[in-house]
């Protein structure tokens, strides 16, 4: 009978429920940004206009748009061949992925 933390059991779950809502709708938006922020660079390179900077595309990774950045880069083949990218979007996505599990058994505690 050992299983994930259930949240509906702890006190307060109205305001379990409604953090995690406001932490999705965060994620999606922030997954949402970084997407339109690559394919506006993919467009802007094409074209041979102004770029977002690196450290733009790599901040909004690290605010939790990790996820959709990588695939929209590998789905319209930008910055593939930056080892940078390549490498850093998925060690950012598996330390996103460490914390959110240590928060959710630190939280069910």
């Amino acid at each position: 009978m050992y299983g994930p933390p259930i949240y509906l059991s702890l006190k307060n779950s109205n305001r379990m429920s409604n953090e995690f809502y406001l932490i999705a709708l965060y994620i999606i938006l922030i997954n949402g940004i970084s997407a339109v922020l690559t394919l506006t660079d993919k467009a802007r390179a094409k074209s041979g206009k102004w770029r977002i900077s690196e450290k733009t595309l790599f901040l909004t990774a690290i605010l939790g748009g990790a996820v959709c950045e990588y695939l929209t880069m590998l789905l319209i083949r930008h910055k593939t061949k930056h080892s940078s990218f390549m490498l850093g979007l998925p060690v950012i996505i598996i330390l996103q992925f460490i914390l959110v599990i240590f928060i959710i058994f630190k939280v069910a505690v």
